[in-house]
This record gives C-alpha cells, sequence and structure tokens, in this order.
C-alpha cells in the first residue's frame, strides 16, 4: 500500500514537471511543488506551534524600524506589481472582459508572466506578516483565516503560474489585489511610525469598505464568463475558484462590517490605535487605543466581538 502510495505520488509529480509551461522553469520555485509545499508547511508550523512557544517565556520584540522599513517595501512593491500588470496588458491591449490566456513569446506575453510570478513570490514575502506577529507576541491575530489565507494563496498562485502564466481573465484579481496591498501597507507603515502619525489614520474605518471593493470587482469581473457565448483559452477551474474566493471574503468581510459598524455601532476615533502590521486576509482591527478611558480599560474589536482588557501600549 505505501509503495503503491509513494508510486502515485512520483507519477502525479513527473506529470507535472512535464505540464509545467516551459516560459517559467528557470523562475525560482517553479522547478517542482515540493520546495512550495515545504515553505508552506514550515509556515504553518511555526506560526500556529513553534513560535508561540519559542516565545512564551521571551519579552515581545518592539521591531518598530522593521516593520516601517518592511511596510514601506511592500508599498513599493505592490505598487510596482500594479503598474507592470496595467503595461503589460490591462492599460494597454487588454478588454478588460474574455482577456486570453497568451501561449507566445511575443515581448508583452513575456511581461506579463513576469509580474505574474513577482505577484506569486509576494505572497511569500507577506508571510512576514506572521512572523512580526510571532515575535511580538499577538498571538490572537493568527487567526485561522490569517494563516489559510497566506498559505493558500502562494499554494494556489503556483498552480496557476505553473500551468497558465500568461495573461486570461484570472490575473485580473491579482492586479485589483496588489493595488490594495499598497493602500493598505501604507496604512500600517502609518500605525507603525508611532503616536504622532495617529491623526493621518482617521481613514481606518474605510479599508475594510475597500477590502469589499476589492472583492465585489473581482467577483464581477470573473461573473462574465458566466454570460458569454464564447470565451476560449481559459482554464474554468480557475474562473470557479476565483469566483468562489471573491464572494466567500465578500461575505465574510460583509459580516465584520455589520457585527463592527452597525450592529457595534462602532464609530472611527481619532482615540483608536490600530494594528501596526496586519493582515489583508482579515479586517482592520482594533488591539487598543493606547489612552485610558474611566476605568482603564479599552475595548477593541475582532471579528466583530467586543473584548474588553486593560490599556497598554504596544
Amino acid at each position: 500500500m505505501l509503495q503503491e502510495a509513494v508510486s502515485n505520488i512520483l507519477e502525479l509529480h513527473s506529470y507535472i514537471i512535464a505540464r509545467t509551461d516551459a516560459r517559467v522553469k528557470d523562475y525560482p520555485l517553479m522547478q517542482g511543488p515540493v520546495k512550495m509545499n515545504l515553505i508552506l508547511l514550515s509556515y504553518v508550523i511555526i506560526s500556529v506551534y513553534i513560535g508561540p512557544r519559542l516565545m512564551t517565556n521571551r519579552k515581545p520584540l518592539q521591531l518598530k524600524t522593521a516593520m516601517i522599513v518592511y511596510n514601506l517595501c511592500m508599498v513599493l512593491l505592490n505598487a510596482y506589481i500594479v503598474y507592470e500588470f496595467m503595461m503589460s496588458g490591462w492599460a494597454t491591449t487588454y478588454t478588460w472582459r474574455c482577456d486570453l490566456i497568451d501561449t507566445s513569446n511575443s515581448p508583452e506575453t513575456l511581461r506579463m508572466i513576469r509580474v505574474s510570478w513577482l505577484f506569486y513570490f509576494s505572497k511569500y514575502i507577506e508571510l512576514l506578516d506572521t512572523v512580526f506577529f510571532v515575535l511580538r507576541k499577538k498571538q490572537s491575530q493568527i487567526t485561522f483565516l490569517h494563516v489559510f489565507h497566506h498559505s493558500f494563496m502562494p499554494w494556489s498562485w503556483w498552480w496557476g503560474i505553473t500551468l497558465t502564466p500568461a495573461g486570461g481573465m484570472g490575473c485580473f484579481h491579482a492586479m485589483v489585489n496588489a493595488g490594495v496591498h499598497v493602500i493598505m501597507y501604507f496604512y500600517y507603515l502609518l500605525s507603525a511610525a508611532g503616536p504622532r502619525f495617529q491623526k493621518f489614520l482617521w481613514w481606518k474605518k474605510y479599508m475594510t469598505a475597500i477590502q469589499l471593493t476589492q472583492f465585489v470587482l473581482v467577483s464581477v469581473h470573473i461573473s462574465q464568463y458566466y454570460f458569454m457565448e464564447k470565451c476560449d483559452y481559459q482554464v474554468p477551474l480557475w474562473i470557479h475558484l476565483i469566483w468562489m474566493y471573491g464572494v466567500f471574503f465578500f461575505l465574510l468581510f460583509s459580516n465584520f462590517w455589520i457585527q463592527a459598524y452597525i450592529k457595534g455601532k462602532r464609530l472611527p476615533t481619532t482615540q483608536d490605535k490600530p494594528k501596526q502590521n496586519g493582515s489583508t486576509s482579515e479586517p482592520i482591527t482594533v488591539e487598543a487605543n493606547g489612552k485610558h478611558l474611566g476605568n482603564g480599560n479599552a475595548h477593541n474589536y475582532t471579528n466583530g466581538k467586543i473584548v474588553f482588557g486593560k490599556v497598554k501600549e504596544i
């Protein structure tokens, strides 16, 4: 039984290698699924088990400078990704409707492949979001949703880059996601910069609205496929997964909006001190406001629930 299972795995691996698009075979992490799976498996184990246990008897690290540099780099990287997506098709030759997967070696196609791979690779860099949470002992922020999003995105994109790296309707959500990341990491940058920048974070509430807009755009765009008489050179599986992903997160974030801002009557205030480094896989939340409120307690909203605790500077 074991020998048969190993044989099937090796056969599947050989099949994947044979199907890998020749135009991406020389890119890092594109020589097979083994390295990708090992990295993501290690990420989950370290984030959930090893990291928190290593930090149990240690003081949380501040990492202010590191987070400022990291968030600034992520703003610049995602802005560059958006620009490259636009220049390699979405602002030049694409129709924003049934845009086909390109199998040629034209300069524009190769440029699209490069930026698609760069978007994929950026998802590994984003794993540092979790590293900061672990080192700062913010384990409550490492939710199932956080870990799932950060591991599932690079895993799923590896298959897309391996089989269909150039264009198509499926890469639209990557461009939109990178654009949202520019805004969000800029928010985290200001937050990490210290108290003197808190007055510039009055728009915290609208981050959730930006996230909701992202999922609407992605879902509406990909839904066109179901109403077209003909749209060849697509991978239906990618279309279905992107649509489900957009709808799933739209519902999730909508529930947060209702619980936190409607039922909870949450109003944005300049008193709130936001997370200094967060994840785009979950709604923007408030850890503590950093100021005493009456009896010395502060409150925050996490997944639509109010949690009370002592005020402390972050």
